[in-house]
């Protein structure tokens, strides 16, 4: 991370949310970390009563290795964004109507959660768009067996990578991103996240990003690209299982092409040409509108799809998208 470090003015360290702006819309809404803490109820395992790790230790966890790993470096508070509430009610008032609940007999928990922490102390620039390092993860209860007991396997997604300051697109790739992290107790997970940041290398993550300023595609291409991203899961499943995927979906697509006229950033050029990572740009903004639990899987494979082309544009490799 010296590098980017080295591109920096240094900032004052100050409170702040990490962003001001969702991250991730769908159906989420924002909530704070007290809330989490403090009035929202954890769900435990059928068998013994237990709870599992609850979204609120799970950001802490995350946020004092962050504050660890980055110690001297300016840190944000997290932004947090939740979905599908799950509500109930205390015994003592199960047989009052919904309208007569009082606060303190109501109870409440999200299924599903999703964070991300920057470190604007650490940046660098893409094409004028500012990229701040920036971890993060997803929690969603319902890939976690209930039915189980304490000691079974919960479920995590874990992150670092880049959030574009411009329209707060996350840039993560496979070498930053642990898609379906198992573990039953806070310190195998804090483990697990710590082993992730040392294993990170930042500078070659940019590096692969900054690849993508480097090749374009007509709006011819761009035109067959989009269509064969419709076309793909018609395909007889014989072609199907060796071409790599866009998981987003045709209202997603439907976006990426708005977008790729009046996007105020990242639309094509005057000629109909856009990079790739202007293209990449919009398949993520897209994403946004993604369910919490497949977010980040669709932001990583959003990733491999941009390298695809790019080996393609390169000559390395065929791509049916291109051909």
């Amino acid at each position: 991370m010296d590098t980017l470090n080295n591109q920096l003015a240094i900032i004052p360290r100050q409170e702040a949310v990490s962003t001001s702006k969702p991250f991730i819309q769908a159906n989420t809404i924002e909530c704070s970390l007290h809330d989490l803490t403090h009035t929202h109820i954890i769900p435990v395992y059928l068998k013994d009563n237990e709870p599992l790790i609850s979204h609120a230790d799970f950001i802490d966890t995350t946020y004092q290795l962050v504050n660890d790993f980055y110690a001297g470096e300016r840190i944000l508070k997290p932004s947090i964004r939740v979905s599908h509430a799950i509500k109930g009610r205390i015994p003592d008032a199960k047989h009052k109507s919904a309208n007569e609940l009082l606060d303190n007999e109501k109870t409440l928990y999200y299924e599903r959660m999703a964070f991300i922490i920057e470190v604007p102390s650490i940046s660098t620039s893409i094409e004028g768009s500012s990229l701040s390092l920036t971890i993060g993860g997803v929690k969603a209860y319902n890939l976690d067996n209930l039915y189980n007991k304490k000691g079974a396997d919960e479920h995590f997604k874990v992150f670092i990578g880049f959030k574009n300051t411009v329209c707060t697109n996350l840039c993560v790739w496979t070498d930053g991103f642990l898609s379906d992290l198992k573990v039953s107790t806070i310190g195998q997970l804090k483990a697990c996240i710590r082993t992730m940041l040392e294993n990170y290398n930042g500078n070659f993550h940019f590096f692969n990003l900054k690849q993508l300023t480097n090749f374009a595609l007509s709006e011819h291409q761009f035109a067959q690209l989009i269509g064969r991203c419709r076309l793909h899961q018609f395909l007889p499943l014989h072609l199907r299982q060796d071409i790599v995927p866009l998981l987003l979906g045709d209202t997603q697509l439907g976006m990426v092409c708005k977008d790729y006229y009046r996007d105020e950033s990242f639309c094509r050029n005057l000629d109909g040409t856009i990079n790739l990572w202007k293209l990449y740009n919009l398949l993520t903004g897209a994403n946004k509108s993604t369910y919490i639990d497949s977010f980040l899987d669709r932001n990583v494979n959003a990733y491999s799809f941009e390298e695809q082309i790019r080996w393609a544009l390169e000559g390395k490799e065929q791509s049916w998208y291109l051909n």
